[in-house]
């Protein structure tokens, strides 16, 4: 049993939270780099600059076969992020943006303690605006029925320390070691005060050669993580606070994730893989201008039998401010 609660642990730190909030809000994964999609240049605008933070808090786990499971008695385990991102518009419709996580870990298991930091993974994306959103107040028409329709392209670099590099324990690491190449989709409709947005995502790790593993050397083998889907369902209320034009936004999101098994020399390592459910609520604070906005997060992983596998079950707070350039 703590054997597999260091592997289901491993897995966690490996591949990041994926704690996708709605898109007023999203904030960085885990381990994995920043969410990178999230920081969304306005077409008003020229570019954007985020600063976030997360406190991610570990309550047990899904095992192999759904069933959920309680952390040992005395177990602590906690991640902190700092969460930087830019984006920039540089043509009408084409932007781009890059996110990198500082992370802390701060960890007891079964009565060993580790504290650890450094950076994280980063992401760069590219996006291309197909369709913008009208954000109707009333529909008079079926164009005010058109969503805004983004596709996008991000890259995930490994910046941060892995299991593949001189590091010794799983509760040190900050990053996953791969490259992963992800395609992605987001579809926005506002009919004012209510907005409603789906964001997929679709990636694949790049094949990597492996000689050492947790600080030894290890016969050298090639190694593929599984690729990964992702789901995000949100839905919105903003609220004009008098006649200054300041807001206030409310949303609650449905998220799913999930990552095939991986591949040794070829073959498939059954059981490796893993997916995960969460819910979460954001609220976002606009100034008049809407160039300034701060925000707040909780997303959280349901203690159920049957709403996740192979992975643990975090509540994740959330706070951040954006600036956005004219």
């Amino acid at each position: 049993m703590k054997q597999e609660t260091l592997s289901i642990i491993t897995a966690a730190l490996l591949a990041g939270a994926a704690t996708l909030f709605p898109a007023q809000s999203q904030a960085a994964s885990c381990c994995g780099g920043g969410s990178a999609a999230s920081l969304t240049v306005p077409k008003y605008a020229t570019a954007v600059a985020d600063l976030s933070f997360d406190a991610e808090l570990y309550d047990g786990y899904w095992n192999q076969n759904r069933k959920h499971i309680a952390d040992p008695s005395g177990s602590d385990l906690k991640q902190y992020r700092m969460n930087m991102g830019a984006g920039y518009r540089f043509a009408t419709d084409w932007q781009t943006s890059i996110s990198l996580p500082y992370i802390w870990n701060d960890n007891k298991y079964s009565g060993v303690s580790s504290q650890t930091n450094g950076l994280g993974d980063m992401t760069v994306s590219l996006t291309y605006e197909l369709s913008d959103d009208n954000s109707a107040w009333k529909v008079r028409d079926i164009g005010d029925m058109i969503p805004g329709v983004s596709l996008g392209l991000s890259f995930l670099l490994p910046t941060g320390l892995s299991p593949y590099d001189n590091q010794e324990s799983s509760f040190d690491i900050t990053g996953r070691g791969f490259y992963r190449l992800d395609g992605t989709l987001l579809i926005e409709k506002t009919i004012r005060p209510w907005n409603i947005s789906l964001a997929l995502a679709y990636g694949t790790y790049l094949e990597r050669s492996i000689n050492r593993e947790y600080g030894k050397y290890v016969e050298p083998y090639k190694k593929d993580l599984g690729d990964r889907f992702s789901a995000s369902l949100s839905t919105g209320y903003t609220y004009i606070l008098g006649t200054g034009g300041d807001s206030i936004a409310g949303s609650v999101s449905y998220t799913y994730m999930k990552e095939a098994d991986a591949s040794f020399n070829g073959k498939r390592d059954s059981g490796s893989g893993f997916d995960k459910q969460s819910l979460g609520l954001a609220v976002t604070y606009s100034n008049n201008d809407s160039n300034w906005s701060i925000r707040t997060g909780w997303n959280h992983a349901v203690k159920q039998n049957g709403w996740g596998q192979n992975f643990p079950t975090t509540n994740v707070l959330s706070v951040g401010v954006r600036y956005v350039f004219l």
